[in-house]
């Protein structure tokens, strides 16, 4: 109980710092001016023996120091702010959290390494299928279709029907022998087409007789 202790004439008063080697953290207990050390509990667990909270109070703890040469001690330390005793102990948490969580990986790694490995090479004489039927199918059904011929603007061009003038201006002659279709009979109006009227002659060169120079 930290009621018991005498708060208000304590035996040192300083600066505490947490440092960590390895798996191991240490509680050090510094002069807050020269930083000279006090005293350090070094903590291999926590919650554990080395540190401990008093019953009545979260401000104040119970740790064990070392002297490095075999020797222990019960000091209780605390706090005037309660934010720094929250700070103590999450970053003790922290910690350990880290520690443990580095076990695990290194424990996960063990034991891929130990288990059996998937061998995934082909063994001699074994072959694979691979069913492309699907795929030939659907390539010869693309390469059937032929795009239709278009003119200008995308528009498909159709034969000039029998009479009118192609785009040259020029009639086009008459057909030697139409063609039948089923259950039609081949009558004279078929084969007989109206002939144009022949244009009279004229000077060819008269324009240019009649140009200047």
């Amino acid at each position: 109980r930290a009621a018991e202790w005498q708060l208000d004439q304590p035996a040192w008063s300083g600066r505490l710092r947490i440092t960590a080697k390895g798996s191991t953290a240490f509680i050090k207990l510094e002069d807050k001016s020269s930083g000279e050390l006090f005293a350090q509990a070094p903590v291999e667990q926590f919650p554990g023996i080395a540190v401990e909270s008093v019953t009545d109070s979260s401000r104040y703890f119970v740790l064990r120091i070392e002297d490095g040469n075999g020797r222990r001690a019960f000091i209780g330390v605390g706090f005037v702010d309660r934010g720094d005793a929250f700070d103590f102990n999450v970053a003790l948490q922290d910690h350990f959290k880290w520690v443990r969580q580095q076990s695990e990986l290194a424990q996960q790694a063990q034991d891929l390494e130990q288990g059996p490995k998937l061998d995934l090479g082909f063994k001699e004489g074994q072959t694979i299928k691979l069913n492309i039927a699907n795929m030939k199918k659907k390539e010869g059904a693309t390469g059937n279709t032929r795009p239709r011929p278009a003119g200008p603007g995308g528009l498909s061009l159709l034969p000039p029907p029998p009479g009118g003038k192609s785009a040259s201006g020029e009639r086009p002659s008459s057909l030697c022998t139409p063609a039948r279709l089923p259950g039609t009979p081949i009558t004279d109006s078929l084969l007989s087409w109206p002939q144009p009227a022949a244009a009279p002659a004229a000077d060819v060169w008269g324009d240019f007789a009649k140009a200047s120079g």
